[in-house]
């Protein structure tokens, strides 16, 4: 939703794409996104590779720090130097380790709670630091602060829109789960536009605009959450 030196520092190097699931049984949030057709082709892909890794004692839980580890890097070394194709290409790899600790829960018998929650967590880690390299490499560019300010935005609203359904659903509301925004969708467009503003050295203002309309889309999310919730609470038991 990632392999240079350093360009200079008026860019155009760059790239980028990050996704990640949840885990409990096959990567939710990944797989959601690929038809059944799709998502038949990739769980018989990975499935041998998910039993060899398993064969030489990684466990499920291994492959999901390392897959949030490779994505935090990539996105915070590749994006903040403006190596935006690169950073995409990267982290498009760290998606099959999601990808694969899923079906390695799933082969092993090992689904639980605690990695459906562990893989959850670092999700959030890896969100944080696609947002974050973007804002890291537009502060250091002279015309760069309205599209670091977008990027800023999109972090913060989008982890408000996580924590306000976690909260709510903590509390016994299932309201939270609406709004035009949600987390695949904006990472979807926010990497993929930054995959092609640095692959076809498109203006800047492309994803200024882009994450601009992500950030105001995640702030109605937020409010249409918060709006169902206090509906839900609301009505009649």
């Amino acid at each position: 939703m990632v392999l240079s030196v350093d360009p200079p520092l008026d860019r155009r190097p760059r790239g980028a794409f990050h996704m990640r699931g949840r885990r409990s049984v096959v990567s939710r949030v990944d797989l959601t996104m690929l038809n059944k057709f799709a998502r038949a082709f990739v769980t018989r892909l990975i499935t041998p590779i998910a039993r060899a890794l398993l064969r030489i004692g990684l466990t499920p839980d291994i492959v999901t720090i390392i897959g949030t580890l490779g994505t935090c890097f990539s996105a915070l070394f590749f994006y903040s130097h403006g190596y935006f194709v690169w950073g995409t290409v990267a982290i498009a790899v760290f998606v099959i380790f999601d990808l694969l600790d899923g079906t390695m829960a799933r082969v092993s018998g090992r689904s639980s709670n605690w990695g459906a929650f562990l893989d959850s967590t670092l999700d959030r880690f890896g969100d944080a630091c696609v947002f974050g390299g973007l804002v890291l490499y537009y502060t250091r560019q002279p015309d760069g602060a309205l599209t670091a300010w977008c990027a800023l935005a999109c972090l913060v609203f989008g982890f408000v829109t996580s924590y306000a359904r976690a909260r709510a659903e903590g509390l016994g509301f299932g309201g939270a789960n609406v709004g035009i925004a949600e987390r695949a969708d904006r990472l979807v467009v926010a990497m993929g536009a930054t995959f092609l503003v640095g692959l076809f050295g498109w203006p800047d203002v492309v994803l200024t605009v882009i994450l601009g309309l992500l950030a105001a889309a995640s702030a109605v999310t937020v409010a249409q959450r918060m709006l169902a919730v206090r509906a839900e609470m609301s009505a009649p038991r």
